[in-house]
């Protein structure tokens, strides 16, 4: 739809910070409040609907979409929605290597080890490494404190930390933006191992390259969303 309103205004109240368009406070899909849990997080949404001009373009406003996520699909049941999150522990990348050559073993090691160890630093949740893609089994212990770590998030966290989570295929890099103050962009790297040793060595491919790109600035919008999350 084309734009309607003219002013875009942050309002303070009981249950947050609220957006309004003209005087009128904005809604969810779901007609629930667009109540922002912090200031910093409602200048970014407003910020993306002052940017809009002639046709609104949902696509362009992921701090609005990550909002409404929180408060319409999230807040009804913080606790089935982390637990998801948390499978990934059984599955997570930084768990997963490459059985040569040595220079990619190498590579991974110097990327992933750190993440691992911070892990059972932060946590006491040692994880299982092995090589190839068969699965192992994760200690149960490590598994239960991962998921536990999740579940102290609020919804609006939660939203970030799963994109994060997703897009990596690793609980442990989504933490460590959430709770360990680890740069998106180094994490992003990190996680990209395995596609940039395949570029070095076939080449780049353009249309790969793009999408890649593309996940990278959702990976970067995922990480601010949650630090502006954080009340």
């Amino acid at each position: 739809m084309k734009r309607f309103y003219k002013d875009v205004a942050i309002v303070a109240g009981s249950e947050g910070f609220a957006i309004e368009l003209d005087g009128r406070a904005m809604r969810t899909p779901a007609r629930a409040l667009l109540a922002l849990p912090t200031r910093n997080l409602a200048e970014a949404v407003a910020a993306e609907w002052r940017a809009q001009e002639g046709e609104i373009d949902p696509a362009a406003m992921i701090f609005t979409g990550l909002s409404n996520a929180a408060i319409d699909h999230i807040a009804p049941n913080p606790g089935t929605f982390a637990a998801g999150i948390a499978r990934y522990a059984q599955s997570d990348l930084l768990c997963y290597r490459a059985d040569g050559p040595d220079a990619l073993v190498d590579r991974q090691a110097a990327a992933w080890d750190p993440l691992l160890d911070w892990a059972v630093s932060r946590y006491d949740a040692p994880l299982v490494v092995t090589q190839g893609v068969i699965p192992v089994s994760q200690p149960e212990d490590s598994l239960a404190r991962l998921e536990a770590a999740v579940r102290t998030h609020d919804p609006f966290m939660l939203a970030g930390l799963s994109t994060l989570v997703t897009l990596s295929g690793s609980l442990i890099c989504g933490l460590a933006i959430a709770e360990g103050g680890y740069d998106p962009t180094t994490i992003w790297q990190a996680v990209q191992v395995d596609e940039q040793w395949q570029s070095e060595q076939w080449g780049e491919d353009s249309e790969a390259a793009a999408r890649n790109l593309l996940r990278a600035r959702e990976f970067s919008t995922a990480g601010a969303f949650c630090t502006m999350s954080r009340v």
